[in-house]
This record gives C-alpha cells, structure tokens and sequence, in this order.
C-alpha cells in the first residue's frame, strides 16, 4: 500500500477505488471503530466528513478526499488567511448545530453540554475539495460545551510551531475565526488550557508558546 499522510498518531495509506486506510500506530488512540460510528452519525445529520465504508481495531477504510489540507493551501497563499478563518468558524458553528449523541462521552477538555466537540478542528484536519471543506481526524471528539472546543482551537493555533513566514497569516487566521464564530470561547479556557498542556504529543516549544500566550486563561 502507498502511504500517502502521516499523522500524530496515524498513517493513512491509498487503497485505490477513492478510499484509503487510515491505521493508528501502536500507542495511539483505540476507538477507531467509535470514532467511526460519531462520522457516520456526523454525516447523516449533514455534516462534511469522509465517507466510512468500515472499521476494525486499529483501521478505518474512509472516502478519500481529494484537495489540500488548508494548512496546505494558507502556505500557498497566504492572502486568503481570512477566508480561511472565516470557514473555521462556520464549521465550528454548523458543528455545533448538531446534538451530542448518547454513545458520545464528555472528556475532560470538553466541560459541560451537550452538543457534538471535534477538540481539534484546525487547519491541518480542513480538507479542501470541490464540494467544500470537509473536517476529519476524530479520534478527540466529544460530548460537551461549544466554548471549549473554540477554545481548544485557540489553544492549539497559539502553541503551533510555524515557519516565520507563516506567523502573520496565522494572527489573521485565528482573528477571523474568532469574528466569524458565534460562541465566545472565554468560558472554555478553564477545560481547553489544561487539556492541551497535559497533551503528551504536545512538543515543549508547543507548550512553552502556549503557557506565554494563554497562561493565565486569557482569550487570544
């Protein structure tokens, strides 16, 4: 099989026919089959993940979405920074439309709700196609509060590693998605923060950026 992407935690692999395997590595996360049950769900009440065609242990054999990650595309061009926050945003609330449903657990970066959290819906988990951006990478998901997952967002793009060239696009980005969206991710910051710094995938220069940005629970 050809490897076509890796991830923290999983490699996904071209299977021909518009699909790929998507393979968690050992030590990554164990729901794949639970985090494919939440896409199929997902994609009934119309939200824009990757087709499921099934899943064991480990695998997923999923759609493959044929377009750049928005990372990908914002480091092509940089001037369409706020175009790109302003789709986070409208994700984060279309998201946010859907209930939670009962076989959803709450987390611990998830605080208290009832509607249905990606907890890590940034720019690298945005895949751009033909039909629209399409969110993937679920394995964080849960029962909870709107705030934290907005939180969660902040936290991740304040602490990520950039190239310098990437760091302005990155302020417009995350300023835009905080325009657009309409919940105010402040009463998320007490779950968000110490969820993320206690991220073991998280790198010291991650967390050192993110405690100078966010230490004190403040909003970006």
């Amino acid at each position: 099989m050809e490897l076509i992407g890796r991830g923290r935690d999983a490699d996904v692999y071209a299977l021909g026919d518009g699909r790929v395997l998507r393979r968690y590595r050992p030590g990554g996360p164990a729901g794949a089959e639970a985090e494919a049950r939440l896409m199929t769900y997902l994609a009934g009440q119309g939200f824009p993940v990757p087709h499921v065609y099934g899943a064991d242990g480990t695998d997923q054999v999923l759609e493959r979405l044929e377009g750049p990650t928005m990372r990908a595309a914002l480091r092509r061009r940089p001037w369409r920074a706020a175009a790109y926050g302003r789709t986070l945003g409208l994700l984060h609330d279309r998201l946010h439309a859907v209930p939670a449903p009962e076989f959803l657990p709450a987390s611990p970066a998830s605080g208290s709700g009832d509607r249905v959290l990606h907890l890590d819906l940034h720019p690298e988990n945005v895949v751009l196609t033909a039909r629209g951006p399409y969110l993937i990478d679920w394995c964080n998901a849960a029962a909870g509060d709107p705030a934290s997952d907005v939180a969660m967002a902040v936290c991740i793009l304040r602490g990520a590693e950039l190239r310098p060239s990437e760091a302005l696009g990155l302020r417009v980005l995350l300023r835009a998605l905080l325009r657009t969206t309409r919940t105010d991710p402040v009463p998320g910051y007490a779950h968000a923060l110490p969820a993320r710094l206690a991220d073991p995938n998280l790198t010291p220069g991650e967390a050192r950026r993110l405690r100078r940005a966010l230490g004190g629970g403040a909003g970006a």
